[in-house]
């Protein structure tokens, strides 16, 4: 009995021959768009026997054949489909094809006007730059451009969720400004909703955090603004910590900017990127002769 891949490649074959029998002039006169959905089919099992093989990169191969196909006979929302299947099958082998794939059925979909689909897609091409191949910066442009698309359909709630990946990637990449853009924006959405609200206390804290990363006398304007837009920021243990660090920045005191970040740890775990920020924050100590 035929393996899968052997069945895949006989499928492949047997396209290939039945796109050339379509190219001659009689056939193109006498079922030769016939031949063609058959060639498709083909691949669309073809690459599904691949699958089943576990030989990703074929799969990913065999369903661009037949998306191109479909683009060429104006099939747009098959096309985008096979488009989207190939990157799927192309994310366990190829970041870089996985990417090309659904850049392409991204195009479609907006000439479409089905921009969420196009968001959605974008938020995985981020999420592949994220956790694969590790370009934060390619990933904050595709987590950006979902946003917008996101934003642009009313979905705020996706398009907020990605900018936040902004700007924790933002801050990360040291553009601080940016990231304090995009908390307090969000913040200042969150405060709207009765729902949310709460929520609107961690991306304070984070902005605040930012903004220590750059300038204290900022961070401390910055402070009394979020007080003012949320006045129950005042009474969290958030609000509590940030004034305690202020503190021992402006006495360089680094023994008990670390004591306070650790009993704030303690309580509620720090995760790696406000680590990250706190010990950027803590490095000041050390540089500066004087954060006055």
């Amino acid at each position: 009995m035929a393996s899968n891949e052997q069945k895949a490649q006989q499928l492949i074959a047997e396209a290939e021959k039945k796109l050339s029998a379509s190219k001659g002039f009689f056939s193109s006169l006498f079922g030769g768009s016939a031949k063609v959905e058959d060639a498709v089919e083909c691949y669309q099992r073809a690459a599904n026997l691949f699958k089943m093989a576990k030989k990703w990169t074929e799969a990913g191969s065999a369903f661009c054949e037949a998306a191109n196909l479909h683009a060429k006979a104006g099939s747009r929302h098959d096309a985008a489909s096979n488009y989207v299947d190939a990157a799927n099958a192309y994310k366990k082998a190829d970041i870089n094809e996985a990417v090309n794939c659904f850049l392409k059925a991204i195009e479609i979909y907006t000439d479409m006007g089905r921009f969420t689909m196009a968001a959605k897609h974008h938020q995985t091409i981020a999420e592949l730059y994220e956790t694969d191949a590790i370009d934060l910066e390619r990933a904050v442009q595709h987590y950006e451009q979902a946003a917008d698309y996101f934003r642009g359909e009313e979905s705020n709630s996706s398009a907020n969720k990605c900018l936040l990946k902004v700007a924790q990637y933002a801050a990360q990449l040291e553009n601080y400004q940016k990231a304090i853009q995009i908390y307090e924006q969000v913040a200042s959405s969150s405060l709207e909703s009765s729902l949310l609200k709460y929520s609107a206390k961690e991306y304070l804290f984070r902005a605040a955090l930012c903004h220590l990363c750059v300038d204290l006398l900022n961070a401390q304007h910055a402070l009394e603004r979020y007080t003012q837009m949320y006045p129950a920021f005042q009474d969290s243990r958030e609000y509590k910590l940030l004034q305690t660090l202020m503190e021992h920045l402006e006495e360089q005191n680094v023994e008990s900017f670390t004591e306070a970040v650790k009993d704030y740890d303690s309580i509620s775990r720090l995760d790696q990127w406000y680590t990250t920020m706190l010990l950027r924050i803590k490095k000041q100590i050390n540089e500066s002769p004087d954060l006055r």
